[in-house]
């Protein structure tokens, strides 16, 4: 049977953690008791008999006057404790209890202690409960009042539609209707400083110093002083203020992708056209457009923010019956121990606090759940369960099968593939160069792309383990993404495949078959994979896959799109894989220039655009990188961006250094790559262990460390810090030429690769931790989405 305590610990709410009933610290004030009464009990027999008497008498007269009319109903009523009720100096404390022990334990004094810190954890729960509570209330008021502003909208584009169907006009597909644009300060402006205005404007949701998931959607629980502070902004290309039906709105869709600001933009140019001869608001105002898309994005931002809130809600809920059954397992316990009845007592006071008696939470879960139903799943409440209690994907154990025997047949296949090689001489510096300047290339790819997604899935094993809430902060659909089980079979079955195509490979050209026969083999495998990939059938993960196109093409495109977490997470990950960049840019030019038919593998490099666009690769993830921050500080404006941007730029400088050596070997670049290379390596690793590791607090608890730490060994992070140092000086390859004894210089830079791959897989995890304990130290266990409508004050 599970004891409570790992039931308990897995079940409650992970950036919540703090704020739950302290179970592990009052099962140990408990321990001190029984211990207590041990002791005392052995020094009890050492005293004499008189004294034994004495206190069988004294026990007996209070037993007696116990039962004295007077003392009667004041005993049935307190009993052992008396639970006191006082007001807090602040209403939004609600009531604080205090505990006071009427009769004498084995210790009394420790029995205090429990009591009193049993009272300290009520009235936290309480405090915590009653404001989160009144955050989602408020949120919830908003959401009612969008909602309305959305019915009255696409009321009036219909109304709009009637008319224009009634009167024969020819209406298109982007029907739209007119609202006046208010008239303030910032509509007197001139366009230059309306452009200045826009840049400081955008999506101010995302401002929580990186500190959750630098999404649109990841800021703390909108308050309604907050949508005050978005009015008194000035107006971004994004936010519209009109006039319809009696209302004024500022009208709130975020830039979060290049489709939208370039439209954006392109309004504000048609507008400032058409209104160039005045500056000035006339007397009937400038016209504004809503049309069907702008309605679309805003209901699509309105039902996100409702789904968000319920699943808030849904967690204050657990969080009430876990406190609750918490308080109910340790009093039970406490009566165990002590053979004193507090339980009835105690949980009379539970029971009647503000935590388990308020029920503005359950009425406003009804509240959403209905409102979704009718609005947003056409009365259909299975329809809408999918999206507000969405189903959690079983795992199989056919998967579990299918890793073990994919495992097996990559071994198998790798050993095959090892002893072939090693038979054939391919590896040494003699072998094969076609080969080795072919197919090797491919492997290579392959191995560190693989090696990486491994890991990655080593990591989602770890942070499920240590409770990283990753989910959310990759913002990851809880039925669509990849468990660990997932990556591994993707990988197995993957590996097995390449290697097994390579076997067969190996073995063609061992027989004797020509070239010409056998390049096109490697070059069918990776055109397999990446049909796989773009594959449009709902077949191997099909989301996962969308998804990672779409980061992809957010990355490429920096910094056009908004960065969120997993954006610029994943950037990081191609700045450790730039000799698979490499190789498979050379793997492409080999195959789509015909290169293969002729054996010509130095073709490509003797073509000054190849040479040119390889180096570029090697600067390619790091200026994604860099255009990242840059857009952060746009958005945010925080300078810690400014400086994480100075990493990058930092490495791109090293980099290039080292493309020069390679070119020009000479003492002066070398002296210069040395130079580069170890400033970069120092402002990296400072970044890598305080800003995104946040270790090397000199007040830590820890020494070094941070005062929060998931896992339980402190060495593990000093060994993660050496590792780390190590790891990152890989670059002195460059300098020193080293090769182990007559294996291949080739197989030389793949390991160093593999390493620094390795690197990265133990740097995502300790930079989730530290994101996820960012999260629990604020409380945030759901996100935000931005509201679309903003009422604003005529007077303004």
């Amino acid at each position: 049977m599970v004891k409570f305590s790992k039931q308990f610990e897995g079940q409650l709410v992970p950036e919540w953690k703090e704020a739950f009933v302290d179970y592990w610290q009052l099962k140990k004030d408990l321990k001190k008791i029984p211990i207590l009464n041990t002791d005392n009990n052995a020094t009890n027999k050492n005293k004499n008999k008189n004294k034994n008497k004495d206190s069988c008498f004294t026990n007996d007269l209070i037993s007696s006057i116990r039962k004295l009319p007077f003392f009667g109903p004041q005993r049935r009523e307190h009993g052992v404790i008396q639970v006191h009720t006082k007001l807090a100096q602040t209403l939004s404390k609600g009531d604080l209890y205090e505990t006071e022990v009427l009769e004498q334990f084995a210790d009394t004094e420790a029995a205090a202690e429990f009591f009193a810190l049993l009272d300290l954890q009520l009235n936290k729960v309480n405090k915590f409960f009653r404001t989160k509570e009144k955050e989602f209330v408020e949120r919830g008021e908003s959401l009612k009042k969008q909602m309305e502003i959305l019915i009255e909208l696409k009321a009036a584009l219909k109304q709009h539609h009637d008319i224009g169907t009634s009167s024969g006009q020819n209406l298109k597909e982007d029907e739209s209707i007119s609202g006046i644009i208010s008239c303030d300060e910032e509509s007197t402006k001139d366009r230059t400083e309306q452009e200045q205005d826009i840049e400081n404007s955008i999506d101010e949701v995302n401002k929580n110093d990186g500190q959750l998931t630098d999404s649109p959607r990841s800021s703390e629980l909108g308050k309604s002083t907050s949508i005050k502070r978005e009015d008194s902004k000035s107006k971004s290309l994004s936010e519209r203020v009109i006039n319809i039906q009696g209302k004024s709105l500022k009208i709130h869709i975020p830039l979060t992708n290049p489709t939208r600001t370039f439209s954006a933009i392109s309004y504000l140019l048609r507008d400032d056209m058409i209104n160039q001869s005045s500056k000035k608001c006339g007397t009937d105002g400038r016209k504004l457009h809503i049309n069907r898309t702008k309605l679309k994005h805003a209901e699509k931002m309105i039902r996100g923010a409702f789904i968000e809130l319920y699943k808030g809600l849904g967690f204050l809920k657990t969080y009430r019956n876990l406190n609750m059954l918490a308080f109910v397992k340790i009093l039970k316990k406490f009566d165990k121990v002590t053979n004193k009845q507090v339980l009835p007592i105690y949980l009379r006071v539970v029971e009647s606090s503000y935590f388990n008696s308020s029920d503005k939470a359950l009425k406003l879960a009804d509240d959403v759940e209905k409102i979704f139903i009718k609005h947003f799943a056409e009365d259909d409440k299975k329809k809408a369960m999918k999206y507000l209690k969405p189903a959690q994907k079983k795992e199989s154990h056919a998967v579990t099968f299918f890793i073990g025997l994919f495992t097996g047949c990559f071994l198998a296949l790798f050993v095959g593939y090892v002893i072939m090689a090693h038979i054939t001489g391919m590896y040494k510096p003699q072998s094969d160069t076609i080969y080795m300047e072919t197919i090797y290339p491919i492997l290579s790819m392959f191995s560190l792309m693989f090696l990486h997604f491994f890991l990655y899935g080593c990591n989602i094993f770890m942070w499920r383990k240590t409770r990283v809430n990753y989910s959310f902060i990759f913002e990851l659909a809880q039925t669509k993404e990849l468990k660990y089980r997932d990556v591994f079979l993707i990988c197995t079955a993957s590996m097995s495949a390449v290697v097994g195509v390579l076997v067969l490979h190996l073995t063609l050209v061992a027989k004797g078959y020509s070239y010409n026969q056998t390049q096109a083999i490697p070059g069918l495998l990776l055109l397999v994979f990446i049909m796989l990939l773009v594959c449009p059938f709902n077949i191997i993960y099909k989301s996962s896959r969308y998804r990672f196109i779409c980061v992809i093409r957010n990355i490429i495109l920096s910094p056009l799109y908004k960065v969120v977490m997993l954006d610029f997470f994943m950037a990081d990950q191609l700045c450790s894989q730039v000799p698979m960049l490499r190789n498979l840019e050379y793997v492409a030019c080999y195959y789509i220039t015909g290169s293969y038919k002729t054996q010509d593998y130095g073709y490509c490099m003797r073509t000054k655009y190849y040479r040119d666009l390889a180096y570029a690769v090697s600067f390619l993830p790091y200026y994604w990188r860099a255009m990242q921050c840059a857009r952060r500080w746009f958005d945010e404006g925080h300078k810690s961006h400014l400086v994480n941007l100075g990493k990058y730029v930092s490495a791109m400088l090293a980099a290039g250094a080292k493309v020069a050596y390679e070119k020009e070997k000479n003492i002066g670049w070398l002296c210069l790559v040395v130079v580069m290379s170890s400033a970069a390596t120092v402002y990296q690793l400072y970044w890598d262990f305080v800003k995104d590791w946040g270790l090397l607090q000199c007040h830590s608890k820890n020494p070094w460390l941070r005062n929060e730490l998931m896992l339980r060994r402190k060495i593990y992070y000093y060994f993660s810090m050496g590792l780390n140092l190590v790891l990152r000086l890989a670059w002195l390859q460059t300098v020193l030429h080293y090769n182990f004894g007559s294996v291949d210089y080739r197989v030389t830079g793949l390991f160093l690769a593999a390493l620094e791959v390795i690197r990265r897989g133990q740097w995502n995890f300790y930079r989730l931790e530290n994101e996820h304990l960012n999260n629990a130290g604020k409380f945030r266990a759901v996100k935000t989405v931005p509201l679309p409508f903003h009422e604003v004050d005529e007077q303004d």
